[in-house]
């Protein structure tokens, strides 16, 4: 059991709000006055805090981790590029392409790409190489999406705040001010797996949509994933319409297959965007997809203007392919899906046990786990879900060891390195944490 009280990652907050707000870098790692963490140490699967605590991680920075901390593989490689080449020098190397190489051995829909240094850098920029090729303006993106933290993207469903029995859908509300309301413009929201909405908002602005943007397995809505049906659809209205598919795999590229999602669908789009395990937690991103639709992108005043100082820098890219080969030649997939497995076998029989209706939606690399008797079928259908005893479920995890998002909207994410855990503790684990939220 980890400690009710830690006084160093407080001490440490303390000090941290004289510089930053809230005192994170990040606002998402603002967890509160007494449980915000800082760590001191990874390795593996796991992570210490500064107050000597280790807890078994499922949380992965978010996702990038998808051999484990610190892999000693990843590593090395880039500290031989560091050494032998440097970090950055604002001119091209022989690791950009042989990494775009890599990349499209793995990944059929990839014909030409660009880099990035994030997941919102990379849909800016496919979003923008989209609007040059097809000269529209409109994107259509899919509720429960998410797309980076830019102004456009940062346009939500309320389903936090949506009255399921009054409302017929849920409001569209910004992330939170500071963001115009003319950012919006060109932004089209319609519910996942929802056949009338595509046809809906083609028939009002089809002529004007540039790109639908989907996660096709929505990573920050529990794994709810699209329909065979419904992706096929998405194709062939873009096929029909002049529009490109753009599919966000941030989260499922080189995480949930080699091809990513639309390898285990078989439907490709005609621009990708990638990110977290692409580096095994080096920052790097991608974007590509077509051979036309990115030679858009170009010097010229009628091209799409693409760059960035960062961009393609060695630390990244030689991490970017000492990751890829390790994924494409090893059989780290295989251990990482079976160690899913058995994880959401071990929380089937603890939930089963304490009489709780439960489904997992999503792939075992990045499963998610839904109080309730069906699957969700969108991000609407997760507002029905007892999301209130999934909170307390994982703060009872945290409490004993093992760290997840205490949102079930956030998936269990799983590196190779889980393939190591003592299942049977894990288990017993669980089983005590989700006692004792029933109980409270």
């Amino acid at each position: 059991m980890t400690q009710s009280t830690k006084p160093v990652g407080n001490a440490l907050l303390e000090h941290a709000q004289n510089h930053m707000p809230l005192g994170v870098a990040d606002s998402y790692r603002y967890w509160g006055e007494n449980n915000t963490v800082f760590v001191k140490h990874t390795q593996g699967c796991t992570i210490t805090d500064e107050d000597g605590q280790e807890f078994v991680d499922f949380r992965l920075a978010y996702g990038p981790i998808i051999l484990g901390y610190r892999d000693h593989r990843v590593d090395q490689a880039v500290i031989k590029t560091i050494t032998e080449c440097g970090t950055i020098s604002g001119f091209s190397t022989k690791l950009d392409s042989e990494v775009i190489a890599l990349i499209k051995q793995m990944c059929p829909n990839i014909e030409k790409m660009r880099f990035a240094n994030s997941g919102t850098e990379a849909v800016i920029g496919a979003v923008r190489t989209a609007r040059g090729f097809t000269n529209r303006n409109k994107i259509v993106v899919v509720e429960g999406g998410f797309h980076g933290l830019y102004d456009e993207m940062m346009w939500k469903s309320d389903v936090d705040n949506w009255d399921v029995e009054n409302q017929v859908a849920p409001e569209i509300a910004s992330f939170g001010v500071g963001i115009p309301e003319a950012s919006r413009e060109h932004l089209e929201t319609v519910p996942l797996n929802d056949f009338a909405a595509i046809d809906a908002v083609f028939d009002r602005v089809g002529n004007d949509i540039a790109a639908i943007v989907i996660e096709p397995i929505l990573g920050n809505c529990g794994s709810i994933a699209s329909s065979q049906a419904y992706m096929q659809k998405l194709r062939d209205m873009c096929d029909t319409h002049g529009s490109l598919l753009i599919m966000d795999e941030v989260k499922t590229g080189f995480r949930v297959a080699k091809g990513g999602a639309q390898s285990l669908y078989g439907i490709h789009a005609d621009l990708t965007t990638y990110a977290k395990a692409m580096g095994n937690g080096y920052p790097v991103a991608a974007f590509g997809g077509r051979a036309d639709v990115m030679d858009v992108i170009s010097f010229s005043k009628k091209g799409v203007t693409h760059g960035g100082t960062y961009t393609a820098n060695m630390i990244a890219l030689s991490a970017a392919k000492a990751t890829l080969t390790l994924l494409n030649e090893t059989d780290a997939y295989a251990s990482i899906n079976q160690a899913g497995a058995n994880i959401q076998a071990l929380l089937s029989r603890v939930f089963t046990k304490h009489g709780i209706a439960h489904k997992f939606a999503g792939p075992d690399a990045m499963f998610g786990v839904h109080f309730g008797d069906e699957v969700p079928h969108n991000y609407r259908d997760w507002k029905k879900t007892n999301s209130d005893l999934y909170t307390q479920f994982a703060h009872n995890l945290i409490k004993y060891g093992i760290m997840l998002e205490p949102d079930s909207r956030e998936p269990w994410f799983i590196c190779e390195a889980h393939k190591n855990i003592d299942l049977a503790w894990l288990e017993a684990t669980a089983d005590r944490a989700m006692a004792e939220a029933i109980s409270a």
